[in-house]
């Protein structure tokens, strides 16, 4: 056992496309790409993931399906295949429960680790991050990449260092020196905007953010600049956060081409909300806010809901609201391009008492 905190930040390499690749060894060595169908390049969805061999062609996550048709056409598309993905991802999850008591899942195909009281120190923790992903490989068929350091904030760094299938640690003592060359979009909290303003006053990288004239910079920033000051130094002293409520479940669909046919638009309704329905009873869950959005045929988009006094989980309580929300707000002059239905608010069934703590002064069941 350490004095220092030992994060491991696992994140699985091209998980949905390694998956594919496993399961079907003639898809070795080639570009696939998981998504949407890309119909000859008029396709209109976007890629869910892609393996390694479609990334160097220039393909990326969350791309118009159209466009990595046009930049990888050799490749192999293929469409989700969620239910395995999921599987695979459980199993992984439980590996990680073995080794560690404290594990926060981020997504399907990454968590953090702590690791403090599991190892002795840093070198102990290089060498079972590789035992750890050997057995990864030997049980699943799949590579994992694993980033090693005192918190969060810096683990999630590392695990990129050697993508794919490597380790990298940040040992107490290198911390600055890892972070200092890296450009500031690599800190937590900064996006295109706040980057560009930033490069606009001279700063680049973290190190140029420690400096004095950074640290004054930030000043300008508010509580962003404090968060991103401490970030800078590799301060991040935030737990592992194990269990985590989801804020919403919800599906969307993206029609093959734009339509204002009213009896295409209540039926696609109408399966999103089957299969919302079917998720939250999958976790037992319930919720009070349902959600409806839509996308016109010139990327307009809309979103409307409509809160219930009592939680709703069953197809037909959520479709009943979704359709009046569409009926109420729908432009019929303009077509759609994605409609789709979401449930927030959630509360676990088994505890929720359908009651509200204070009564709301409203005559109806929903609030629009």
């Amino acid at each position: 056992m350490t004095g220092t905190r030992i994060i491991y930040h696992i994140d699985m390499d091209a998980f949905y496309t390694s998956i594919e690749q496993r399961d079907n060894p003639s898809l070795r060595g080639r570009p696939v790409i998981v998504g949407s169908d890309p119909m000859q390049g008029k396709g209109r969805g976007v890629v869910a993931a892609c393996s390694y061999e479609a990334r160097k062609f220039g393909v990326h996550s969350a791309q118009p399906i159209s466009q990595a048709w046009r930049v990888c056409p050799g490749a192999v598309f293929l469409r989700p295949s969620m239910g395995k993905y999921q599987e695979n991802s459980r199993r992984i999850q439980a590996i990680f429960r073995e080794v560690s008591p404290s594990v926060e899942p981020l997504s399907i195909d990454e968590a953090f680790l702590d690791m403090s009281d599991a190892v002795l120190n840093f070198d102990d923790a290089i060498r079972f991050a590789y035992k750890l992903k050997r057995r990864i490989h030997k049980e699943e068929g799949l590579t994992a990449s694993v980033g090693i350091a005192a918190n969060k904030f810096l683990a999630k760094i590392a695990s990129d260092m050697r993508k794919p299938n490597g380790v990298y640690a940040v040992r107490p003592d290198k911390i600055q020196a890892f972070l200092d060359p890296l450009p500031i979009a690599k800190l937590w909290g900064v996006g295109p905007k706040t980057e560009s303003r930033l490069n606009n006053l001279g700063i680049d990288t973290v190190g140029q953010l420690r400096e004095p004239g950074g640290q004054e910079i930030l000043t300008k920033f508010g509580r962003q600049g404090k968060l991103l000051a401490q970030l800078a130094r590799g301060i991040d002293d935030r737990p592992l956060v194990t269990y985590r409520n989801p804020k919403s479940a919800g599906h969307e669909h993206t029609f093959a081409e734009d339509t204002r046919d009213r009896a295409i638009l209540l039926e696609t309704l109408h399966q999103l909300g089957e299969k919302v329905a079917l998720r939250l009873q999958k976790h037992g869950l319930q919720g009070r806010t349902v959600c409806l959005k839509l996308r016109y045929a010139n990327f307009t988009t809309i979103t409307r809901q409509s809160r219930s006094r009592m939680p709703v989980e069953t197809s037909d309580d959520i479709n009943r609201i979704s359709r009046d929300l569409f009926l109420l707000h729908w432009d019929r002059r303009r077509k759609i391009r994605l409609i789709g239905v979401s449930v927030s608010s959630l509360v676990d069934e088994s505890t929720d008492t359908g009651l509200p703590l204070f009564p709301r002064p409203d005559p109806g069941d929903l609030v629009f």
